[in-house]
């Protein structure tokens, strides 16, 4: 079944693509369980024309290392991409206190990740790959402009748990499956943490399994906040 998946994606991106008029594909590979998988979809989609970018902005040693582990498994065009010093430019020039805390200041690093993968794709005239999952994008927990922000989401209709078996089908290495899921916006940060919900729970809603009281409102609360980012801006109706 997971084999299928992956060949299925992996055909969906080469065609959508070919027939696009793009040349190959970019992505940010964060280290992550998500981007690992979209990594190695790319890789059998476009075996010489993907690349990989790790964009750290204070990111922690051992994503930047799993990142380098991952491209060198599966043999991906890789390049490293530093944000450090821009990031802090930004804080300097915006006048704000240096708490990454503050979802306005960590949610830029994710959008200096998208202006790096677009700077790589209209130069190669690849199309951006997103990383989002079902369980992600229907909460909408990602950052508008930022990591929402590319061409084709290959994950897009898979849940988290999907996502997982995915991964341990692709022999994806065990510390990358095990480590906690966090879009790194801060140190320490993870996506559950901050969710205040678990990937099982959310999972368990989308597939209609019973979950608790709690659980559903602050779902269903999320949906709602967020269904912005699930669209283009409205524009008048008249």
């Amino acid at each position: 079944m997971t084999n299928s998946i992956f060949t299925k994606l992996s055909d969906w991106v080469r065609d959508e693509v070919t027939s696009g008029g793009g040349n190959g594909v970019v992505f940010g590979l964060s280290g992550g369980i998500d981007s690992a998988v979209t990594a190695y979809i790319c890789k059998n989609a476009f075996p010489d024309s993907s690349l990989g970018i790790n964009i750290p902005c204070f990111s922690s040693k051992a994503d930047i290392n799993d990142a380098k582990s991952i491209a060198k498994g599966i043999k991906l065009n890789y390049v490293s991409v530093n944000m450090d010093h821009t990031y802090n430019t930004m804080l300097d020039e915006l006048g704000e206190m240096r708490d990454d805390r503050d979802i306005s200041l960590s949610n830029i690093k994710p959008r200096l990740r998208m202006i790096v993968l677009y700077f790589y794709a209209n130069n190669l005239n690849y199309f951006v790959i997103g990383a989002g999952n079902k369980s992600e994008i229907t909460l909408g927990y990602f950052t508008k402009f930022g990591d929402g922000g590319c061409d084709l989401m290959p994950l897009g209709n898979l849940t988290k748990r999907e996502v997982y078996s995915l991964a341990r089908s692709l022999d994806i290495p065990e510390g990358i499956i095990e480590k906690p899921p966090s879009a790194g916006l801060w140190r320490g940060q993870t996506d559950e943490g901050e969710l205040g919900i678990t990937y099982h729970e959310i999972d368990d809603y989308l597939e209609g399994k019973k979950v608790s009281k709690d659980v559903k409102t602050k779902i269903e609360e999320l949906i709602k906040k967020n269904e912005h980012k699930r669209r283009m801006p409205k524009i008048p109706d008249f």
